[in-house]
C-alpha cells in the first residue's frame, strides 16, 4: 500500500481552490453564490476526530500487544488495513473539500462589510481547519499502522515495508 504524499494532498487542495475561486467569481457574476453550509466543517471535524480516536486505539493496542501484555487484544491486519484506507480516502476527499471551501472563502473576503458573506467566509475558514485536522489524523493513522522496518530488507535495496496491509 502506498502511502499518503503531502504534494499530492497539496496539489489537490491548491487545484481545487483556484477552480473554486474562478468558479465564484463567474457565478457571483451571475447575482447569487452558493453558500458554505454549517454542517461542513462540523462533518470534518466529526471525521478528523473519527481517524484520531481509530488511531489512539489501534497504537494502544499495538503497543499492549508488543509488551505481551496478559489479556491483551491483536490486531488483525486486514482490519488495520481498511483503517489506513480509510484514513486516505479521508485525507484525498478532505484535500478537495478544503480547497474548495477555500477558495470560495478567498473570494468571500473581498466581500467581508456584507454580513452574509462574512459568516459565508468564516465557515469557509472553519472548513479549511477541519480539513487540515483530517489530514492530520489520516497521517497519524498510517504512522500507527505501518510495519516496523526491517534492516535485512534495506540493505538489500527493497523499498523499505508501508502501511500495514
Amino acid at each position: 500500500m502506498k502511502q499518503l504524499r503531502i504534494g499530492v494532498l497539496a496539489g489537490l487542495f491548491v487545484v481545487a481552490g483556484v477552480l473554486s475561486w474562478a468558479a465564484a467569481r463567474l457565478w457571483d457574476s451571475f447575482g447569487t453564490l452558493p453558500s458554505v453550509p454549517l454542517a461542513a466543517p462540523i462533518v470534518l471535524a466529526a471525521i478528523a476526530a473519527v481517524l484520531a480516536a481509530t488511531a489512539l486505539s489501534l497504537r494502544s493496542r499495538l503497543k499492549a500487544q508488543r509488551e505481551r501484555r496478559p489479556g491483551a487484544q491483536g490486531v488483525d491486519p486486514l482490519m488495520a488495513a481498511r483503517a489506513v484506507v480509510f484514513g486516505q480516502a479521508s485525507a484525498l476527499v478532505a484535500a478537495l473539500v478544503s480547497g474548495m471551501y477555500g477558495g470560495t472563502g478567498v473570494f468571500l473576503l473581498g466581500s467581508l462589510d456584507i454580513p452574509a458573506r462574512r459568516d459565508q467566509a468564516i465557515y469557509a475558514g472553519f472548513s479549511v481547519l477541519a480539513g487540515i485536522a483530517v489530514i492530520a489524523a489520516a497521517f497519524f493513522l498510517e504512522r500507527v499502522c505501518k510495519l516496523p522496518e526491517d534492516g535485512n530488507d534495506t540493505k538489500n535495496g527493497a523499498a523499505p515495508a508501508g502501511p500495514a496491509a
